[in-house]
């Protein structure tokens, strides 16, 4: 049985005349007939006495409509509920949570994200990664941002872009003049990373990157502002520090030097987690905002 068999069924038994209620229907009369009888077959009772000029309800028919109706009451509004949410679903803003700054790779995400939507505003909430990460799990943001490939319990995490590292030490250290430089050879040189490198996964990627190398890297003095790192490193402090490809020309002095490590190259992924159990139409959406994100970036290379 099918909703429009029901349709034909009402309004045959309202109009009480095959032909009004094709007109009524916007079909054809003869398409009204077939699929009123087909649900009479269906349903092993008659519904209409036909004669060559009169249709009335026969007895089984008049005791189903009642029923036939509130089944179309019920689709419409079992219809008009699921329009009012789509309606809210677009009115609410998309929570995202976000720590440091993301450049003008934020720009191309929200391109992505009003590509798939633009009725959807975005609200943008700055914390630490655990904090974010907690936000994420409880429902009070919809995704975050998350540098490091780590996987993070009860979410799962959408592939955005992978940023390259370069390794930044004085000019006039001997490995300066090494481009590509080899990682090994920063072996007992102290390597100077802010606090929030462990949380924003940086550690992670330099550490795994010296490993891969063959040594564990040196802890050195911690950042207290990447500016006073490059000045300190400038004046010939014997040290090494990261800095973002993207961002090389924040080392705006010749007396250091940027250099791309020899091998593999140092990556340090940036994604956006998520809660396996989101709405499925928001986590449709990111998900298609974040592979068009991602696609555009490799595009720009």
């Amino acid at each position: 049985m099918e909703l429009r068999q029901l349709q034909y069924f009402t309004a045959v038994a309202e109009e009480l005349h095959f032909g009004r209620a094709a007109q009524r229907l916007h079909i054809v009369q003869s398409a009204v007939s077939q699929q009123v009888q087909r649900l009479e077959r269906e349903l092993g009772v008659l519904l209409f006495q036909r004669t060559s000029r009169t249709v009335v309800l026969t007895p089984e028919g008049r005791q189903l409509l009642p029923r036939a109706l509130a089944v179309l009451a019920a689709t419409d509004a079992f219809t008009a509920e699921a329009r009012q949410l789509a309606e809210y679903g677009a009115a609410r803003p998309l929570r995202l949570g976000t720590g440091s700054s993301l450049g003008s790779r934020l720009d191309v995400f929200l391109d992505a994200v009003a590509e798939q939507d633009t009725r959807l505003r975005v609200q943008f909430e700055k914390s630490g990664r655990e904090e974010r990460l907690r936000r994420v799990r409880d429902g009070r943001l919809d995704a975050a941002f998350v540098r490091g490939a780590a996987p993070q319990a009860g979410l799962r995490r959408l592939p955005l872009w992978e940023d390259r590292l370069l390794v930044v030490l004085p000019a006039v250290h001997p490995l300066a003049a090494l481009d590509p430089l080899p990682l090994h050879r920063l072996r007992g040189l102290p390597l100077r990373l802010a606090p929030s490198a462990r949380e924003s996964g940086l550690s992670e990627a330099v550490g795994a990157a010296c490993r891969a190398a063959g040594f564990e890297p040196e802890s050195g003095r911690p950042n207290t502002s990447l500016a006073e790192t490059l000045a300190e490193l400038a004046a010939g402090e014997e040290a090494w520090t990261v800095l973002f490809a993207a961002s090389s020309d924040l080392a705006i002095t010749r007396r250091v030097a940027c250099r791309e490590p020899a091998g593999p190259p140092m990556l340090l992924p940036t994604g956006l987690a998520v809660r396996d159990d989101l709405e499925p139409g928001r986590l449709r959406l990111l998900e298609a905002a974040c592979a068009a994100a991602a696609s555009a970036i490799d595009h720009d290379r």
